[in-house]
């Protein structure tokens, strides 16, 4: 009879060891991950405007401000502002090593990182921790070799999502040209051709 009880309280148990520990985003986000992977979860993924559809700009002429002004910190501490990435299409993705959908949509990121023109293509995957060393460990256990970085002040518009894992992304010169709140996939042959397609239409 004890050795019954025992079981039947053993699920409940391991339940609350997930949730109640930090293995809760480790084995959430896996099981996201594994959604994703399978199909069975079809997270929508921002719509990119066609090259096509966008006018060219010359960046060489255009003199106007970077419209966002976001300075942020490398893992180094030193200072970046995302107008240092004029020129570029930026992928920008607000996430948190606490966040298990972050943790799941992530290896599609990197997929999609290491296949796109980085002389095109800039990617910022912008920590929300308040300890940068949590997400430091977290990225050297994955081996992530896109670019990481935190905040250095309240993020302004269209950053200042209340959502996340939330991604922005940016035409070359700067402005919005898509925002998605929640997980996705990126790793897929549409979005790519799109990315580029927006980086090289506007330059």
């Amino acid at each position: 009879m004890h050795r019954k009880k025992l079981l039947e309280w053993l699920p409940l148990a391991l339940l609350a060891l997930v949730m109640l520990t930090g293995l809760r985003p480790v084995v959430l986000g896996g099981l996201q991950r594994g959604l994703l992977a399978t199909g069975l979860w079809r997270a929508a993924v921002p719509t990119l405007p066609a090259a096509s559809a966008v006018a060219p700009v010359h960046l060489a002429s255009s003199g106007g401000p970077y419209p966002h002004n976001l300075t942020m910190l490398t893992p180094e501490g030193k200072a970046v502002n995302l107008s240092d990435l004029r020129g570029k299409a930026v992928f920008v993705n607000l996430w948190a090593s606490w966040c298990p959908p972050c943790r799941a949509e992530m290896p599609g990121i990197e997929a999609l990182y290491k296949k796109v023109d980085k002389s095109k293509v800039a990617f910022v995957m912008l920590s929300l921790d308040e300890a940068p060393a949590k997400a430091q460990k977290f990225f050297k256990s994955q081996g992530y070799t896109f670019p990481l970085y935190f905040r250095a002040s309240e993020l302004p518009a269209p950053f200042d999502s209340n959502t996340i894992p939330s991604t922005v992304i940016l035409g070359p010169d700067g402005q919005l040209a898509a925002r998605h709140d929640g997980m996705a996939d990126y790793d897929t042959p549409d979005f790519k051709a799109a990315l580029e397609a927006l980086a090289s239409g506007q330059r």
